[in-house]
């Protein structure tokens, strides 16, 4: 997983798979992040995921859940269809934002 701080927006890249078999460990790296760099904003890009089950959306919805405890507004980003579909089906696009593609920054992405 890589990100990017920038002006207040913390965008974390996804990358693979999201299942039971990663989403802990993308939850607790995501978290550490997010508490380490106080954002206003967390960008969750989507552009590399392969796949994402059920546990993509608990993943979200957490995030989602610990926007609203500290404060930060939570965007979802280049979403590939499949993902997109999976959202909009369990209608997290009724509590974030989904973007189409990343707002272009010259900060470097960290891993």
């Amino acid at each position: 997983m890589d990100y990017q701080i920038n002006n207040g927006t913390l965008r974390i890249y996804f990358s693979g798979d999201i299942d039971h078999h990663s989403a802990g460990e993308i939850r607790k790296e995501t978290d550490k992040l997010i508490l380490q760099f106080d954002p206003k904003e967390v960008v969750l890009n989507f552009r590399r995921v392969q796949f994402c089950d059920s546990s993509g959306i608990a993943v979200v919805l957490g995030r989602y859940k610990l926007s609203i405890k500290e404060g930060f507004s939570l965007v979802l980003e280049e979403l590939p269809l499949s993902v997109e579909n999976i959202f909009r089906l369990s209608k997290i696009d009724n509590l974030v934002e989904f973007r189409k593609k990343e707002k272009l920054s010259n900060e470097k992405i960290r891993k």
